[in-house]
Parts: structure tokens; sequence; C-alpha cells
């Protein structure tokens, strides 16, 4: 590929094969899949970040996050963000972050933000920039579905996972797991409240960020509830990670809010792990009923389900993922993406991006 793609990480997460959002997975996916293809690779993303292609490390907010701090963030990315544009010939700027908008850099070169959570999580200016060349894709069908109609949104990419480094097998354990960051709306504590009714033993595993509202959340709301069998272990990489998703006998999904994704469930797919999971966003559309989980309503249906995952077929399991949430068929959308873009500018087009070949990315 001839291009340079300067992609943007939400400023307060570090980027790379051990984070922990979806986001920054995904982004890392992308910048090693661009530097494989021989394109240029830029990042822009806080200290700790890891890039197959060129990082421009920002600092990283120290404490917690007030208001003032992700200010002076956000200013810091904008600053990063000029700078690569004045070194390197920028064909397209790709942005991760939720707040965006606040960095957004100057008209004269395209700009694609991919909506990695719910649509209700933006700012309105978000979804609708002002500025021309600024455009926006989901992350899947339910996500894509709840904003519809707007003239900047082009066709869902379903984000995909490196189904073939989730190969590895392990023996099964009885344990459920817990994999997410650690805030309100992950709902961790429907997830220990259902272990405990189903008598078996919970590891949790994520980070707690540096909100206040997220930090207030882990102290009253999960601490508590921890005891010998259900257990917070904190942040994994990735190796540890895929050692965990192998051996647990299931992943609970307790998400509060609709998930736009949710990549952790198509991990433990691909290690051969069923999820349970509240009926709810794109979950709804990844699990399927009774052949790679359960949907569930409640903690009381969660802790029922996790009594069934023996009846699981762990095989059919992997088959699924590496047919339905391949790495590979999500960074080849993406890349026919990146020459739409690239082949309407050139054209001078009054238009949307649209698709030609086998992608099914037209527009919608």
């Amino acid at each position: 590929m001839n291009l340079t793609v300067l992609s943007v990480a939400y400023p307060f997460a570090p980027v790379g094969p051990d984070a922990a959002g979806g986001a920054e997975q995904v982004l890392a996916q992308l910048d090693a899949a661009l530097v494989r293809a021989g394109a240029r690779s830029i990042v822009v993303g806080c200290e700790g970040s890891r890039a197959a292609g060129i990082l421009l490390p920002v600092p990283r907010a120290d404490g917690p996050l007030t208001q003032q701090r992700i200010d002076a963030g956000r200013a810091r990315h904008a600053r990063a963000i000029g700078e690569a544009l004045r070194r390197w010939p920028v064909d397209l700027v790709h942005m991760h972050g939720v707040d965006f908008q606040t960095y957004l850099p100057p008209a004269g070169v395209p700009v694609l933000a991919t909506l990695h959570l719910p649509i209700s999580f933006y700012a309105p200016e978000a979804l609708r920039p002002s500025r021309p060349e600024v455009w926006l894709n989901c992350v899947s069908r339910s996500q894509h579905a709840s904003c519809a109609g707007n003239p900047r949104l082009v066709r869902p990419i379903e984000n995909g996972v490196p189904v073939e480094l989730f190969a590895h097998r392990h023996a099964k354990r009885d344990f459920a797991l817990v994999l997410a960051r650690i805030c309100p709306e992950k709902g961790i504590h429907r997830a220990i409240a259902a272990a405990k009714a189903a008598g078996i033993p919970l590891l949790i595993a994520g980070e707690v960020f540096p909100y206040p509202d997220h930090q207030r959340y882990f102290a009253e709301e999960i601490a508590p509830r921890l005891d010998r069998w259900r257990r917070f272990i904190g942040p994994v990489d990735f190796r540890r990670k895929r050692r965990l998703l192998a051996a647990a006998r299931c992943l609970l999904v307790p998400s509060l809010v609709p998930e736009t994704s949710s990549l952790v469930a198509r991990e433990a797919l691909a290690s051969g792990t069923p999820v349970i999971a509240l009926a709810r966003g794109a979950l709804i559309d990844t699990v399927e009923p009774g052949r790679t989980g359960f949907l569930v309503s409640d903690e009381i249906e969660m802790a029922e389900a996790i009594g069934r995952t023996g009846k699981i077929d762990r095989d059919l399991c992997r088959r699924t993922a590496r047919v339905r949430f391949s790495a590979q068929a999500m960074i080849e959308q993406y890349f026919a993406l990146y020459e739409a873009i690239m082949e309407r500018r050139s054209l001078g087009a009054a238009r949307t991006p649209a698709y030609t070949g086998t992608a099914p990315m037209m527009m919608g």
C-alpha cells in the first residue's frame, strides 16, 4: 500500500497487544497490518504504547483524571497530531478515541473516525462534524442501526480478533472469568452475584482506570463482594489473557449498556470457551444461544446458564470464531475503506465513499 496513515488513539489508554480496551487493540492490529503491507503507519498514543510503525508518544496523565487533566491530555494530543502532519505527507487520519472531535485536525486531510463505544457516549458534534472529509464507521450492525441516517456514516466493519493466536489449548478448569475495564457500565457486580449463586470460582481480570467514578465503583461495588473464591487479579498481558480464556469454564459478559462488539467475547470463542452475556447490543449477534453460549436477562439466569456450559461444543466455538470473527477480514475491509476514501478525494467527488470488489461495504 502506497499510503501514510496516522492512527490516533484515545489519550488516556496505551495502545498495543497487551491493551485492555477494544479500540486500542483494533488500532494495534491495523498498525501492524499497515507495516506488513508496506505502508507508513504513524501512531499517536500515550506513553506505554507499543507500535509496529512510528510511535509519537504523548505524556500519560498522572493521578486521577480530573477535567483539568483530561483537557491537558487532549491539548497534548492535538499538538502531537499537528507535529505528525508537519513531518510526514499523511494521506489519511484514522481516529479511535471517544473524544476525537476535541483534537480533530484542521481541514486538508481526510479523517476516518471509528466509533468503538455506544453512540450515546459521543458528543453531538462528534456525530455531526462541521469539518469536511470526516467519515464515521461503526463496529457492528447493531451499533450502526442506532445511528443510521447520518450522512457521514459508512457501512460498519465488524471487529475481528487474531483467531490463530487463540488456538492454544489448555486443560479446562472449573472457574468463570470476567475480563473487562472495571467501571459501572460493565456490570461486574452482577457477575460476582451469578458466580456466588452458581457456587463457582470467579476470576476478574481488568484495569481500574483513574477516573473517580471507576475507582469509586471498584471500592464500593466490587471490593466488598470479593472473597477467597471470587478474586480480582488486576490487568493481564496478552499471554496471560490467552491462558485464562483457554482454561476458563466460561466467560461472563454482564454489561449494562449495549456492547458495540465485545472483543473479549470473540477471543473467548476463538479459545473454545463459551460466553454467557446479558442480551444487549452486538452480543445478541455474537453469541449463538445453546451453540456458543447463552444470552440471559439477569444474574439469576446467568447463574443457571453457568451450569449448562458443559453441553457447549468447544470446537464449534473455535470454528465459529474462525469463520465469523477473523482479524484478517476486518483488516481487509479497513484497507478497502482507506482506498475508497483516497479515491473519492482524488476524483473530487461530492459523495460518500463507495466500495467495490468483494468487501461488503456499500453505503447504508
